[in-house]
């Protein structure tokens, strides 16, 4: 069993503490969730002089933000195309711009504030897991490159250069984006908000949440927050704060392993770079370093779940297949950096061993398009990033805020509706982790990979 399964709370080198509300206050703007976009939403309101109350149920970036990849890219998920034909001409193009521009505003502040949490603005690669991926980075990077976007698409050779793996057809590189600690971004944000005047309180739920004479209020731990202004930014955390409002999403796991620090020369040839990468797999998965070299493999599905060891052992198959010379190097009975090792005490024999392995939830829409809703007058609620939660998340927490001082939402990056819901929900979540776990189980093995399932750990916590 790991001592802290979640890397990013073990290597932050940005720290934030906040009390629990104790009194009562009356403010400007109050935001419930302390993520990136309730954390970017303070900060916007508080340095333009608002007076501003954040409300966490838990520590700041405890939720999605906290447990996130850590790959700040522009847009969506979604290929533009696909954007505008759901959104319309206008609105699609319109939010395709904003968030072109999000990794520019994630570097801005970082830099801006001092956030010490590890960008490496390098790019980041999609790579093309088969013929038919490939055939789809084509079309992305047609589609982007026609509304201006710096895309590269890059063939099988300078893939492997560039990831140190002949396992793909091909990737796009956007030079744009890059990658950060996030849970070192989201409390540096917290922090810098504070610094700005904003009043945040951890461990703070919000327990009950009405509008009574033109003002919002919100009870928790036994006081009242009143404000005029409202934003509830719980994302995929929500606890449920009473009958003004309840998102509507899917809620889909994703689950990272972190291996000990590569070596000197392995990282010569492994991801040299430093670009964040993700694939085009339709049970997605990722791959980065961190800034002290450690390899961080990604996928869906939920680690702490029932099928957690079949996902730990699609990790280490997935390692020794993406890079088969790492598993003799780091075996032969090497002991872990970190933490206690998954293996009841043993370290792996064959295939790559992991020192962290931790999960998150994801809110996906249904169209893969966030919502901001209008929860009543000078009110919104935002959700729904379907896994691409930085730079939209900054974005939109900050243009909510802005949006909501000013009185106008003629500055959001999307227009608000009045309410959204999700088809089966549940069905789906259970949908999409049982074809994880089913693809994780039935994936091609090499012998490499099979050599290192026989020793993935049977106890993920």
């Amino acid at each position: 069993m790991i001592c802290d399964p979640n890397l990013w709370r073990v290597t932050a080198r940005e720290t934030f503490t906040a009390p629990p509300l104790a009194a009562d206050r009356q403010v400007d703007l109050l935001v419930i969730g302390g993520g990136f976009t309730g954390c970017a939403a303070a900060l916007a309101a508080a340095r333009s002089g608002a007076s501003v109350c954040l409300l966490d149920a838990d520590t700041i970036g405890h939720g999605g933000s906290g447990r996130n990849v850590g790959l700040v890219n522009a847009g969506l998920w979604l290929p533009p195309e696909t954007v505008i034909a759901q959104m319309g001409q206008a609105a699609g193009t319109r939010l395709l711009a904003e968030l072109a521009q999000a990794p520019a505003r994630v570097f801005d502040l970082i830099a801006r504030h001092a956030i010490d949490c590890e960008p490496t603005r390098n790019g980041t690669l999609h790579l093309a897991h088969s013929a038919r991926g490939l055939h789809d980075l084509q079309n992305r990077h047609h589609q982007g490159t026609a509304l201006g976007a710096p895309l590269t698409l890059l063939d099988a050779a300078e893939t492997a250069r560039r990831t140190g793996s002949s396992a793909f057809h091909g990737a796009l590189f956007d030079p744009r984006a890059g990658t950060i600690q996030p849970l070192a971004y989201v409390r540096g944000l917290a922090r810098a908000a504070a610094q700005a005047g904003a009043h945040i309180h951890e461990h703070s739920p919000a327990d009950a949440l009405a509008r009574s004479g033109g003002s919002y209020s919100v009870t928790s731990n036994g006081h009242r927050v009143t404000a005029r202004r409202l934003l509830v930014a719980t994302n995929a955390y929500h606890l449920g704060i009473g009958p003004l409002f309840a998102p509507r999403f899917v809620p889909v796991h994703y689950c990272q392993y972190a291996t000990p620090p590569l070596t000197p020369s392995q990282l010569q040839s492994i991801l040299p770079n430093r670009e964040g990468c993700w694939d085009t797999a339709l049970v997605m998965s990722s791959v980065r370093l961190d800034q002290a070299g450690r390899l961080i493999i990604g996928g869906i599905g939920n680690g702490a779940g029932a099928g957690g060891p079949l996902h730990a052992a699609w990790a280490a198959r997935k390692i020794a297949a993406l890079f088969p010379d790492l598993g003799p190097q780091f075996t032969h009975g090497q002991p872990f950096t970190h933490g206690q090792p998954f293996t009841h005490g043993q370290p792996f024999t064959h295939g790559q061993p992991f020192t962290h392995g931790w999960s998150g939830r994801i809110a996906m829409t249904g169209d893969h398009i966030p919502k901001i809703i209008a929860l009543g007058p000078d009110a919104y609620a935002c959700f729904g990033y379907s896994g691409r939660g930085i730079g939209p998340g900054t974005v939109f927490g900050t243009s909510i805020a802005r949006a909501l001082l000013a009185g106008s939402s003629d500055a959001l990056p999307l227009a608000p509706v009045s309410g959204h819901s999700e088809t089966a929900a549940p069905l789906r979540a259970a949908w999409y982790e049982t074809g994880a776990c089913l693809a994780h189980t039935t994936g091609a093995r090499s012998p490499a990979a099979r050599r290192a399932a026989r020793q993935v750990p049977q106890n993920v916590t």
